[in-house]
């Protein structure tokens, strides 16, 4: 057997045994997982409430499908609670990197009195040094919509934003949130 493929299949098993973690903890502490990858407390208590789920693949299929289900009042609490969660940007140690964290800064300000949320977009897949571009070019494109196309693109992100949380809640044990109850051995 090659080491890659007994390489993988230890990822799956430990991948499984998440989700076996996530499909039978507590409500209570399985809810408090999943709003680590969405804030809407609605959101969390329906992926909660469909366990168990056999993969990862189901898992993210209930996951989208919540997703398209939140109401204007789940995505503002979800919005709320993005308010506080940021992708890392490289550090602003050249005039050039300042004034594009400076331009950032500016754009999210407008952005919010524009739309009256945070500015929020799936960064997963990209390397550290192109975040900054995406984000302000993202930024720049999306000030210019109307309130409603905003709102649609705003749940896109969020959908796209939860989908890659599920993935490293399941499969990656250094950004599982601190939950009683829902523990990684």
């Amino acid at each position: 057997m090659s080491e890659e493929s007994t390489l993988s299949r230890s990822r799956f098993r430990a991948t499984a045994s998440r989700l076996d973690r996530l499909n039978t903890a507590p409500a209570d502490a399985a809810e408090a997982a999943l709003l680590s990858c969405c804030g809407s407390r609605r959101w969390a208590r329906l992926i909660a409430a469909h366990r168990p789920y056999p993969d990862l693949e189901a898992l993210l299929a209930a996951g989208d499908e919540a997703s398209y289900d939140l109401t204007p009042a789940d995505l503002d609490e979800a919005l709320a609670d993005e308010s506080v969660v940021g992708h890392e940007l490289p550090p602003a140690d050249s005039l050039g990197s300042l004034a594009a964290h400076t331009a950032l800064q500016a754009a999210h300000d407008a952005y919010e009195r524009r739309f009256g949320h945070v500015f929020v977009i799936c960064l997963d897949g990209l390397r550290p040094e192109e975040r900054l571009d995406r984000l302000l070019t993202g930024i720049r494109d999306r000030l210019g919509n109307e309130r409603e196309k905003e709102r649609d693109n705003t749940a896109e992100e969020l959908r796209c934003i939860a989908r890659g949380r599920l993935v490293r809640l399941t499969g990656n044990r250094s950004i599982m949130p601190e939950v009683p109850g829902f523990r990684i051995a």
